[in-house]
Order: structure tokens, then C-alpha cells, then sequence
């Protein structure tokens, strides 16, 4: 291992940020993680507080941050539906203030930066499986707007800053990812399921349950972040990150029905405004330069997601109830 590194990690009490900064941790760095708390949580990164490589800052990104680091990963941002449409607003202004103060603290301390960026700016895409040079068919005054255009935007301002002034970035596309530490609440067709069929709920299905996605677990997902950020400085990306391996909605929640063995029945609702009806990375780019493909087949990291959920149920109830909504974030 070469010298420690001081790395920080925006959104890191969140899902993603907070595996990231396990795996940061278990490899000697020095982490701060910063965060505000709007669908991160304190639970996620309760058990590294102890390790004295790991610092802890409540933080916005919307706001100007100053600290002396290596290496910045940029991963705040409500990534849920029901979280990034909560406050619309915020949720573009996290993604484009937050991209320039992120940007501008790397031009400053000449970090490099990593950048979380999503499949969602690819919109409902028009070709399948989804390749980098892809523009996508994004509605920029739809309801998923501020998080898709937010996305679209900040990829601008890293390639920006990368070629105004020479700054060191990594840009990854990340598609559906699932596992441990998903916010019971968030919505996603994952945790919703697993959810409901821990309860014996209904099952909700949109439409027909015949769109696609592709599910990549969250070890598998940390691992092409690492790769990313130390591949050679020309690998700019973006890169996509996912699971290749396509599941029908509908095959999903049968699936998760048979690993809870769950008495939950499946209700349909209406498919709501500009959902994706196909959603498939093509990850040529990541296994010809990073070596990175999914390890983690879906029955296995699923079975690992019911576990977690199992005992936070069994804990406290954190699912248990109607949802809680997030705090309003300040107006400014």
C-alpha cells in the first residue's frame, strides 16, 4: 500500500457513501465524511466512529467547504424519487452548487475528484443496453428534472473544470444498485418490495411490472468507485456502473415474495410520469479499463438485503408505519 491518503466523502452517512467509506477505512485511508443529514443517517456509519482514521462533518454541500484532502468522492445527493422530489429545488442545487464547491476545493488543494453520477441522465432511453456516448431522452421540465438535469449539469462542470484548468476527475454513471443500509422509506423497488413482503403487504406493481431493470449489489458497486478513482488519469469517464443482467419488475417482486416466503399479493398502480420503461448498462468500458464486472448474483445479495432489513424491522420498527417524510431543507 502507498502513503495514506486523505480522502473525503460527500454524502457519506447515505447508503453508497457509507459502504464507500467502510471499504476506505479497511484499506489504511483517512476518511472524512461529511454529510447533512437529509437521507443519510447516523445508523449507517455508527460502527466506524470508533476508528480513529474516521472523522465525522455535518455538513451541506451547497455551501463552500475548506479542508486540506487528497481525494474527493462526491456522492451527496437524494437519489430516491420520493426523496430528490421532496424538495425539487434543493435537490438541483445540491447537485450543481454542490458539484462547483466540490470542484473548487479539488482546483484549490489539487485533489482528485470523483464524481457519482447516475443512469438517469440517460432519461427513458431510446437504445438498449445504454452506452457512454448515449445523450439520452431526459424531459427537463418533468418531475424528475431537478435530479436528472441537476446530474446532467454537474457532469458539465467536472469536463469543464477538467479542461479549463487541468483538474484530475472521475466520472461514474451509476444504474440501480441495491444492499444493505437502503433507507426503508426511499421508494426504491428494492427496499419497497423486501419491505413489504417482510410485512406481508401488498406488493405494489406500476403498469404492467414488464419495464426492466438491471441490480447491481453495493460491494460490487464500491468496488468499480476504487478502480475508477486510481485508474490512470486519462480514464476520465464517464463510466457506467451496474449489473448488466436484465429482471422484468414483475420477476423481482415474485422473487422476493419466494425468499421472504411471504404471503404478500401483488396490486398494480398507475406507471408514473417519465419512468424509464428500459434501464440496462453497457459496461464494455469498465471490464476492457477498470477489470470490473458484478460478482454478486441477484438471489445472493438480495438474501443479504432481506437480512438487514429483517433485523431493522425486528429492532426498531424503522419501517414500520406511514412514511416518514424528510425535513424541508431552508430555503435560500
Amino acid at each position: 500500500m502507498g502513503p495514506r491518503k486523505r480522502i473525503l466523502v460527500t454524502g457519506g452517512a447515505g447508503f453508497l457513501g457509507s459502504h464507500l467509506c467502510e471499504r476506505l477505512l479497511a484499506a489504511g485511508q483517512d476518511v472524512l465524511c461529511v454529510d447533512n443529514y437529509f437521507t443519510g443517517t447516523k445508523a449507517n456509519i455508527a460502527h466506524l466512529l470508533d476508528n480513529p482514521l474516521f472523522e465525522v462533518m455535518r455538513h451541506d454541500v451547497t455551501f463552500p467547504l475548506y479542508v486540506e484532502v487528497d481525494e474527493i468522492y462526491n456522492l451527496a445527493c437524494p437519489a430516491s424519487p420520493i426523496h430528490y422530489q421532496f424538495d425539487p429545488v434543493q435537490t438541483t442545487k445540491t447537485s450543481v452548487h454542490g458539484a462547483i464547491n466540490m470542484l473548487g476545493l479539488a482546483k484549490r488543494v489539487k485533489a482528485k475528484i470523483f464524481q457519482s453520477s447516475t443512469s438517469e441522465v440517460y432519461g427513458d432511453p431510446d437504445i438498449h443496453p445504454q452506452t457512454e456516448d448515449y445523450r439520452g431522452n431526459v424531459n427537463p421540465i418533468g418531475p424528475r428534472a431537478c435530479y436528472d438535469e441537476g446530474k446532467r449539469c454537474a457532469e458539465t462542470l467536472f469536463f469543464d473544470y477538467h479542461r479549463q484548468h487541468r483538474l484530475r476527475i472521475r466520472v461514474a454513471r451509476i444504474f440501480n444498485t441495491y444492499g444493505p443500509r437502503m433507507h426503508p422509506n426511499d421508494g426504491r423497488v428494492v427496499s419497497n418490495f423486501i419491505v413489504q413482503a417482510l410485512k406481508n403487504e401488498p406488493i405494489t406493481i406500476y403498469g404492467k411490472g414488464q419495464q426492466t431493470r438491471a441490480f447491481c449489489y453495493v460491494d460490487d458497486l464500491i468496488e468499480g468507485f476504487i478502480r475508477l478513482m486510481d485508474a490512470p488519469d486519462r480514464l476520465t469517464g464517464p463510466v457506467n456502473l451496474g449489473n448488466p443482467v436484465e429482471f422484468t419488475i414483475l420477476g423481482l417482486a415474485e422473487k422476493v415474495i419466494a425468499l421472504t416466503g411471504s404471503r404478500s399479493k401483488l396490486v398494480r398502480q398507475r406507471l408514473p410520469a417519465d419512468d424509464p420503461k428500459q434501464r440496462c448498462p453497457d459496461i464494455t468500458l469498465a471490464k476492457k479499463e477498470l477489470g470490473w464486472t458484478p460478482k454478486v448474483p441477484l438471489d445472493d445479495g438480495l438474501k443479504r438485503t432481506i437480512d438487514y432489513f429483517e433485523r431493522l424491522l425486528s429492532e426498531d420498527g424503522a419501517a414500520a408505519g406511514p412514511m416518514p417524510q424528510p425535513r424541508p431543507a431552508r430555503k435560500r
